[in-house]
């Protein structure tokens, strides 16, 4: 069975222009082209396309989605990948539906506000506990001062800037680099530079101990599934951890 590429594009929130250029630069192939020209797919081409459109939610250009599909070739590991990142994005969005909800209830209601539900799932602060506990009170304070000190716009910035620098981890790992590689290693120096600009770790505090801060969070991406869902999973935490443990012997 398969489907025709207007079918394929509406069922897909796409275009038919978008899938004839996905077919030119060899990212997509149609599985037969009819004799009038249109072209077909069938099931592991919806599913290349999944897999495609999953990789631009990441961020990743359309060079590095290539890259990873030729490279991924385990399509049911990638995807269990991408399942893992989608159930924490789930969770998160769910809660946050269900506070603005309550609060749209409660200004057509009585106006009895119930702060401790209005921010659930916004919370920047939910491992206050952990950042203590690893690196000390003060860490956590100025950490928590810098980011409530930001505007909107700065925050959006920075959240930007974060979710780049997790799409390209993503991609690096699964396209198959080593750790050692250039490529790895100079994501490896932008995430320490990220590091550096969060006001209270060690990586900003002069004298602080970088090279263990940095090598702790590696292992604490892979440790933690919250965290290793920011790179795509185990594999690609294992990854990061890799590669910063690297860096880190050979630059702090």
């Amino acid at each position: 069975m398969d489907w025709s590429i207007q079918e394929i594009a509406k069922m897909a929130g796409t275009t038919s222009r978008t899938l004839r250029h996905y077919d030119d630069i060899g990212l997509l192939k149609p599985s037969r082209t009819g004799h009038n020209g249109y072209r077909y797919y069938d099931g592991p081409a919806l599913v290349q396309l999944q897999r495609i459109l999953l990789l631009r939610e990441l961020g990743l250009g359309l060079p590095a989605i290539s890259d990873v599909l030729q490279r991924e070739t385990d399509t049911v590991k990638a995807l269990s990948g991408h399942l893992e990142w989608l159930g924490h994005e789930q969770a998160r969005l769910a809660r946050q539906i269900a506070s603005v909800r309550q609060t749209i209830e409660t200004l057509k209601g009585d106006g009895n506000y119930m702060a401790k539900d209005m921010f659930d799932g916004f919370d920047h602060t939910q491992y206050k506990d952990e950042v203590e506990e690893r690196w000390g009170k003060d860490a956590y304070a100025a950490g928590d001062s810098w980011w409530r000190g930001m505007s909107a716009e700065e925050k959006q910035q920075w959240k930007d800037r974060s979710q780049k620098l997790g799409s390209d981890w993503i991609a690096a790992a699964q396209s198959g680099v080593a750790p050692e590689s250039a490529e790895a290693q100079d994501l490896a120096r932008r995430h320490v530079d990220w590091l550096r600009g969060i006001p209270g770790t060690p990586a900003a505090a002069p004298g602080g101990d970088v090279k263990g801060y940095v090598a702790g969070l590696g292992e604490m991406y892979v440790a933690d599934p919250r965290f290793a869902a920011n790179y795509g999973g185990e594999t690609g935490a294992t990854f990061v951890r890799d590669t910063l443990r690297i860096y880190a012997e050979e630059n702090l």
